[in-house]
């Protein structure tokens, strides 16, 4: 029975990858991945130019190690990945019923958990390659204009810890993320309107009392990042302060909570019917 399912599992992935890398209704989530490397690249190449016959730039190392913070958590966590994660797993199989697909699926001898696992995976390594690639790139290009002193950093400094800490926590996004809006496909006829209201919940954490906050991705996200950006006023007058958790509870816990919603989805899907006239 297992190597049946890993049979099936291996199936669905396969075909899914293919679909989903040559799909062109999906530019737009390739512009969310790459919209930040461009403006790095535009960086390096801008401060290359202003620093040619000077002696050095007109800003500091660790000024664009804090930048790149801020753009991580307020672009990539906040925006990036959350509406990349919503366009790739939130279409699975709403985007089939729509397109009239997805009878063909439920026609073959496929268990259902075994068509959830396969489609998660698929999209799920396709938001690693896009979304985790771009942080890793943008990353060792940003300061990439300070020449041996940005090697240094990386090679003999906190730099590689660095890397490592937002590679791993943008891969956890896309696993959480990923999960919750494959269970909003598979439960709600418009996942735009779940969507919206997880967005506007997970923007409004840094303002919610403690409890509250622990009901949510980006609290998790958050505290695993290397570098704290400061809130600036007077939004920081509203920021109620919680416990972070420990990285041996904060990871183990998003995974286990991606697992527990695709479990859901795994059941909803069982009971799943098709109705092309709603």
């Amino acid at each position: 029975m297992n190597q049946l399912w890993m049979r099936q599992i291996g199936g669905v992935l396969r075909l899914e990858l293919k679909k989903t890398f040559l799909s062109r209704r999906g530019w737009w989530i390739y512009c969310l991945a790459l919209g930040p490397l461009a403006v790095v690249v535009s960086h390096w190449l801008f401060e290359l130019q202003r620093s040619r016959g000077t002696i050095s730039g007109r800003h500091s190392l660790g000024e664009d190690s804090l930048i790149f913070a801020a753009m991580f958590l307020f672009y990539y966590l906040r925006a990036g990945i959350f509406f990349g994660c919503m366009g790739i797993f939130g279409n699975l199989f709403r985007g089939e019923m729509l397109e009239k697909t997805l009878h063909y699926y439920f026609l073959t001898p496929l268990r259902r958990e075994a068509l959830v696992a396969g489609k998660y995976l698929s999209e799920l390594a396709v938001a690693l390659v896009l979304f985790v690639g771009s942080v890793a790139l943008s990353f060792l290009l940003i300061g990439r204009h300070f020449g041996a002193a940005w090697s240094d950093y990386l090679w003999h400094g906190p730099g590689l810890g660095q890397l490592g800490s937002y590679m791993l926590v943008a891969a956890l996004a896309c696993t959480g993320y990923g999960a919750v809006f494959l269970m909003c496909g598979l439960m709600f006829k418009n996942p735009m309107i779940s969507a919206a209201v997880v967005w506007v919940w997970e923007g409004l954490n840094p303002f919610l009392p403690s409890i509250l906050k622990k009901i949510s991705v980006i609290f998790y996200l958050k505290n695993l990042c290397p570098v704290e950006v400061p809130v600036p006023p007077p939004f920081n007058v509203m920021v109620v302060e919680a416990d972070a958790p420990p990285f041996w509870i904060a990871v183990p816990g998003l995974l286990a909570v991606a697992l527990i919603l695709l479990a859901y989805s795994a059941i909803s899907a069982r009971h799943a019917e098709i109705s092309y006239g709603e």
